[in-house]
């Protein structure tokens, strides 16, 4: 049976979830459980779709026979592209944990401020094919690049407006989580003032609605961010595209490794 490795950022958990629950080849799930998978497991298992397995450790991964996909996912934590080299490394050591128990590893993020650039460097010695979201040949910038549909949308969005906060599904469900990160905890009582200073320079916030997450629901959930910074809403539709064929090109490497 192939099993695909996923490592991907809690931005994408919806997306990551649906694309689990709606392919038919997948036949059973396996999460490595922390703090940071909780909410996906619990997405999983709440529609009782498919099995869903909890493990504490890659090396307790078993399957039953079968030739459908068997998929094993680690969810690392949210905002670690504010430490470009604790991105780096954290994605790397998933990654090789996981590639003596799959056929191959996909990847639910971008360069992600080129943390993940040189991946031939960053997963040398690694015997699995291990891919992430591309637009055409190269990857996508980062989760908002993924679902705005590509560099060009990206970039004619920032030229209407630089001061542009991109809302996907990810960030609408965790922005309260997401502005404290860069803030040192010894700073922590002055955080509206250091939130005031860092948000000063943004006008607006453009939400993405894809099938993941509708307009209305983006609203809803990034109403208390739009009040408490001052910034006007606007709106454009976000895509799937881009990760569905990545997810895509990801079983078939694990099914060409599995048949050799």
């Amino acid at each position: 049976m192939p099993k695909l490795g996923v490592v991907t950022c809690q931005i994408l958990e919806l997306e990551m979830a649906h694309v689990l629950l709606n392919d038919p080849e997948v036949e059973e799930i396996w999460v490595l459980q922390d703090e940071f998978s909780e909410e996906l497991t619990q997405i999983l298992e709440n529609t009782n779709l498919k099995p869903v397995h909890k493990l504490t450790k890659t090396c307790e991964l078993a399957s039953n026979e079968t030739n459908r996909l068997v998929v094993l996912i680690r969810v690392m934590k949210l905002g670690l592209h504010s430490n470009i080299p604790t991105l780096r490394r954290g994605v790397a050591e998933a990654v090789r944990e996981m590639s003596s128990f799959v056929d191959a590893v996909f990847l639910g993020y971008g360069l992600c401020g080129n943390a993940l650039k040189d991946p031939q460097k960053l997963f040398k010695g690694i015997s699995v094919p291990v891919s992430l979201p591309m637009e055409n040949d190269d990857p996508v910038d980062d989760c908002v690049g993924l679902i705005i549909g590509g560099r060009d949308k990206y970039y004619s969005e920032q030229c209407l407006c630089a001061g542009t906060m991109f809302i996907n599904s990810g960030f609408s469900r965790h922005w309260e989580n997401m502005l404290f990160l860069d803030i040192p905890k010894k700073l922590k009582h002055k955080k509206e003032d250091i939130l005031e200073c860092l948000m000063g320079n943004y006008e607006r916030t453009l939400l993405l609605p894809t099938e993941i997450l509708s307009e209305d629901d983006l609203r809803e959930n990034i109403k208390g961010f739009n009040e408490q910074f001052n910034l006007k809403m606007e709106s454009r539709p976000g895509t799937m595209t881009l990760f569905k064929n990545a997810w895509e090109i990801a079983k078939i490497n694990s099914t060409r490794i599995k048949e050799k």
